[in-house]
């Protein structure tokens, strides 16, 4: 999983900065090509408490404004979507990410395929 803004942080400064606020958000971006609508997500970008969102956001925003509307049906519907979310602040997925990363780096009790050692 990429996360753009966790280059080169310990696990410790991460877990200091989500304290404070910080928080994991992806943007959602639509486009259309007359009958086919697409909505697709960002990569996952890490904020700091205190941080703006609003340069993140508004690159998905401008390409989802601007080629989101073309679709029938789903054009205009998604478009609409996607902007909401993305004026809103992104799509926060703070949870789901923390989560993932700490069963990713907590140690097995005991790795596959061996035997625990009081097993006789």
């Amino acid at each position: 999983m990429e996360i753009v803004g966790l280059e080169n942080m310990s696990g410790e400064r991460l877990q200091y900065e989500l304290q404070r606020g910080g928080r994991f958000v992806f943007f959602y971006y639509t486009f259309s090509v007359l009958i086919m609508t697409f909505r697709r997500g960002s990569s996952i970008y890490f904020v700091p408490a205190g941080e703006s969102v609003a340069g993140k956001a508004l690159m998905y925003s401008l390409l989802t404004f601007l080629v989101g509307w073309w679709g029938f049906p789903w054009g205009p519907i998604y478009t609409i979507q996607s902007l909401f979310v993305n004026l809103s602040g992104g799509k926060d997925v703070t949870g789901e990410v923390v989560q993932a990363l700490t069963s990713s780096t907590a140690p097995d009790e005991t790795p596959p395929g061996s035997t625990p050692s009081n097993a006789t």
